[in-house]
C-alpha cells in the first residue's frame, strides 16, 4: 500500500544552507568571491603555467591538469547553489541531478589521481633525478593524464549506473547538489549494493591513490635526509611542500565524508562537508600552490613586472 500511495521522484529540491534571509545575503556574497577566486586562481595558474617556458615541466603540467579540474567541478556545483540563495525553492530535474552527480564524480575523482600522480612525479625527481626526464617522458605524462582521466569516468559511471537503479518516492530534499550519500537517504530502495560499491570503488580508490602517495613520500624522506647540506634539503622539502598540503585538505575531507555509511550522514554534516570539497578545496589549490612554491612566486612577479614594464 505503501508504494502504490506515493509518487516517483522526478525532481529534488536542493536545500540551501540557511532559511534566513539575512543570512542569505551574507552566504551569497561569500560564496560568490570564493567561487571568483577560485575561478581566477585556478585559471591564473593554467595560463601562468603556459606563458613561463620555464614551468613547461612534468610537474607543472600535472597542477596545470589539477587547476583545470578544480576551475570545472567547482563550475559544476557553485552557479546553482548561488541561485539557490535568491529563490524560494531551488529545484533540478531527476536527469539533471544525475547529470551533476556524474560530473562530479568525474572530477574528484580525477583529482585524487592526479595527486597521487604527482605525488609519483616528485619521487622520480628526488629520488632517481638523473632518470627524470626518460621516466617522466612527455608521452607518460599524457598517458598518466589521460589515465586519470578515464579512472574518474569509470568510477563515476559505476555509481551514476548503480543509482538509476533505484526508486525515490518519498523525500525529494538534497543539500546544494547531487552526491551518493545524501541520495541513498532519499531512496526507497534497498541501497546495500550501493554502499557497497561506494566503499569498493570509491574507498578502494581513495586508498591506492592514498598509499601511492604516503609510499613515494616515504622514499622521498629517506633521498631527502641523505642529502648533505641544509640547503640541499630545503630546497627538495619545499618542492613537496604545496603538495603535501593539498594531499592532506583534499583526503582528509573525502575520508570523512565517504568513508562511512550513510545511515551515519547528518544533514548539518553534509552540508559543511560539501561545501568544503566543492567550494574551499578548488579555491586553496592555487594559493596553496602559489604562496609555498618559489617557482610559481617567480613566475608570478615575471608577470607583473612584463605588465607594468613592457618595454
Amino acid at each position: 500500500m505503501a508504494e502504490e500511495n506515493s509518487t516517483a521522484v522526478t525532481e529534488f529540491i536542493l536545500l540551501g544552507l540557511t532559511d534566513r534571509a539575512d543570512l542569505k545575503i551574507i552566504f551569497f556574497v561569500l560564496f560568490l568571491v570564493i567561487y571568483a577566486i577560485t575561478l581566477v586562481g585556478n585559471l591564473g595558474m593554467i595560463f601562468l603555467i603556459q606563458i613561463t617556458p620555464k614551468l613547461h615541466t612534468p610537474m607543472y603540467c600535472f597542477l596545470s591538469c589539477l587547476s583545470f579540474v578544480d576551475a570545472c567541478y567547482s563550475s559544476v556545483i557553485a552557479p546553482k547553489m548561488l541561485i539557490s540563495f535568491w529563490v524560494v525553492k531551488e529545484t533540478i530535474s531527476f536527469s539533471g541531478c544525475i547529470v551533476q552527480h556524474l560530473c562530479f564524480g568525474v572530477l574528484i575523482t580525477t583529482e585524487g589521481f592526479l595527486l597521487s600522480v604527482m605525488a609519483y612525479d616528485r619521487y622520480v625527481a628526488i629520488v632517481n633525478p638523473l632518470l627524470y626526464s626518460v621516466a617522466m617522458s612527455k608521452r607518460k605524462c599524457v598517458g598518466l593524464v589521460i589515465g586519470s582521466f578515464v579512472g574518474g569516468m569509470i568510477n563515476s559511471l559505476t555509481h551514476t549506473i548503480s543509482l538509476g537503479r533505484l526508486s525515490f518516492c518519498g523525500s525529494n530534499v538534497v543539500s546544494h547538489f547531487c552526491d551518493v550519500p545524501p541520495l541513498l537517504k532519499l531512496s526507497c530502495s534497498d541501497t546495500s549494493l550501493n554502499e557497497l560499491l561506494l566503499l569498493t570503488f570509491s574507498g578502494v580508490i581513495a586508498m591506492a591513490t592514498f598509499l601511492i602517495v604516503i609510499i613515494s613520500y616515504v622514499f622521498i624522506v629517506f633521498a631527502i635526509l641523505r642529502i648533505r647540506s641544509a640547503a640541499g634539503r630545503q630546497k627538495a622539502f619545499s618542492t613537496c611542500a604545496s603538495h603535501l598540503t593539498a594531499v592532506t585538505i583534499f583526503y582528509g575531507t573525502l575520508s570523512f565524508s565517504y568513508i562511512q555509511p550513510s545511515s551515519q550522514y547528518s544533514v548539518e554534516q553534509e552540508k559543511v562537508v560539501s561545501v568544503f570539497y566543492t567550494l574551499v578545496i578548488p579555491m586553496l589549490n592555487p594559493l596553496i600552490y602559489s604562496l609555498r612554491n618559489k617557482e610559481v612566486k617567480d613566475a608570478v612577479a615575471r608577470a607583473i613586472e612584463m605588465k607594468h614594464f613592457p618595454c
